[in-house]
């Protein structure tokens, strides 16, 4: 068991420097105006998303290597108010494009070091419930994917899926309750069956196959919903069953307040998460 668990990390770890270096290609080819153009989400520039992935990345790392000072610096950030990310990003947009790119390869650089010391089997304190390793790896690679696509979008740039949105995805699935949880609504009890056509051709699936309730569509769109980067009307998934519905109109893969998605192309931009 205990193998078993390394070598899922180990794996995430693989996956994570892949979504990483990606990400670092396209940061690498942008302009010094470039880091200044808005972002899909409201008030965003692409330095703000940059930012965001770093200052979470050295809270992610501390949670391995002093749960202590990290559960103190949390409480004094959720105390600051719910929208804690847009002050984060306030806090570091005076920094220079070339330093903000510099601290993002080191913070990313040394979660990749603690984490591939870290036990496990250890449990990890953060914004939402305390989390495995391997859990909190999935996320910092949802959250790189996650606001990579934000990067992408301001600065036109295509990404060709790949299979390493099947973490994207399981963490949305896995995060249907939370999603309710977080607006104060009763986690149905109702399963629901998802099933995505990845981008190699197959099928991902999750849920009992006979469930009435289910989520069909591209893995690419399933994730986009999930971390709140594309209104479910702008894709091609289709949601069959009360919960399933309701599910995806306020999917949440990602910790912190309930995010107000985004709106259909053509509307009024959301807010940054």
């Amino acid at each position: 068991m205990a193998a078993d668990a390394r070598a899922l990390l180990d794996g995430l770890l693989a996956d994570l420097a892949a979504e990483t270096a990606d990400l670092d290609r396209v940061l690498a080819g942008l302009t010094a105006a470039d880091w200044e153009r808005p972002t899909p989400a409201a008030g965003w520039a692409v330095r703000d998303q940059v930012s965001h992935l770093a200052y979470f990345d050295e809270a992610a790392a501390l949670a391995v290597t002093d749960a202590g000072r990290f559960r103190a610096e949390a409480a004094a950030l959720a105390a600051a108010g719910p929208d804690f990310p847009d002050q984060v990003a306030a806090r570091y947009r005076s920094l220079p494009a070339p330093e903000l790119l510099g601290w993002f390869r080191t913070a990313r650089g040394g979660l990749a070091a603690v984490f591939a010391a870290a036990d496990p089997a250890a449990r990890l304190p953060w914004y939402g419930p305390p989390m495995s390793p391997a859990s909190s790896v999935t996320a910092r690679l949802m959250e790189t994917w996650a606001h990579g696509q934000d990067i992408a979008d301001a600065a036109g740039v295509a990404r060709e899926p790949t299979g390493r949105l099947r973490h994207v995805a399981h963490l949305g699935v896995r995060t249907l309750g939370h999603s309710f949880t977080l607006r104060g609504r009763p986690v149905p009890g109702t399963p629901v069956r998802v099933e995505l056509g990845a981008p190699d051709g197959g099928t991902w699936t999750w849920g009992p196959a006979g469930a009435a309730d289910t989520v069909r569509g591209p893995a690419l769109d399933f994730c986009l919903v999930v971390t709140q980067r594309r209104n479910l009307a702008d894709t091609a998934l289709r949601a069959d069953g009360p919960v399933a519905a309701e599910w995806l109109s306020i999917a949440q893969a990602f910790a912190g307040a309930p995010g107000p998605g985004r709106p259909p192309a053509g509307g009024t931009e959301g807010a940054a998460s």
